[in-house]
């Protein structure tokens, strides 16, 4: 497990040195054998890596992985772009199962992050996050931010989408029984998860309505 985090970590955080050990392996094996198909795998494997690689270790150090802490430490922005953001790299500290930390890096483009999302979120510099690693390459973190103290909040914040999004059609036409129900549903949905009275009062008023307007 520990040589896979540490190849994983690597293809993950270098891709272009990953494609040069690519290139020396397959031509390597080229050059030995006289066989010129085994440059085919290349480019679908460097392509691979890049697309699928964060996604892959992030797989891995969830599924596999001992849960624990770590802290950024730092966080500097680069001169280079990713959908016209500038690129971060940061530094942190990764808390081993003995208590002692050790140190780690990785960038906007490079973090790994679970669950697995067309989405980077980075946690705060000097805050502690629940992360996952394998013991003896703490170096190799996923950073479990749904878990962070951020991730919760904005989880809560995503789950109250609906219900605005319902409440602008309720407060429209409030003699719309569809609306209503709309309304009902994106409270009770989020009064499974979370406890707010004004929630739990406005929910029985509009069960009142609903209950008037269908007589």
């Amino acid at each position: 497990m520990v040589s896979l985090s540490k190849i994983l970590f690597f293809t993950s955080h270098h891709g272009f040195y990953t494609v040069v050990i690519l290139l020396f392996i397959f031509g390597l094996l080229t050059f030995v054998t006289k066989k010129g198909w085994f440059l085919i795998p290349i480019i679908p494997l460097s392509i691979a890596n890049g697309v699928a690689g964060q996604f892959l270790n992030a797989w891995f150090l969830n599924k596999y992985g001992v849960e624990s802490t770590a802290i950024i430490t730092s966080d500097v922005e680069t001169n280079s772009t990713l959908n016209e953001r500038y690129i971060h790299d940061y530094e942190a500290i990764v808390k081993k199962l003995d208590g002692q930390y050790i140190t780690t890096f990785f960038s906007t483009t490079t973090a790994t992050i679970y669950p697995i999302e067309n989405a980077i979120r980075i946690p705060q510099t000097g805050i502690a996050f629940p992360v996952k690693y394998i013991p003896g390459y703490e170096k190799n973190i996923v950073i479990l931010y749904n878990q962070s103290e951020e991730g919760k909040i904005m989880e809560k914040y995503e789950k109250r989408k609906p219900i605005d999004a319902a409440k602008i059609k309720y407060e429209a036409d409030k003699t719309n029984p569809e609306f209503i129900k709309e309304y009902i549903s994106a409270l009770e949905d989020y009064l499974k998860l979370y406890h707010n009275d004004a929630y739990q009062k406005q929910l029985a008023a509009l069960r009142k309505e609903l209950k008037a307007l269908e007589k």
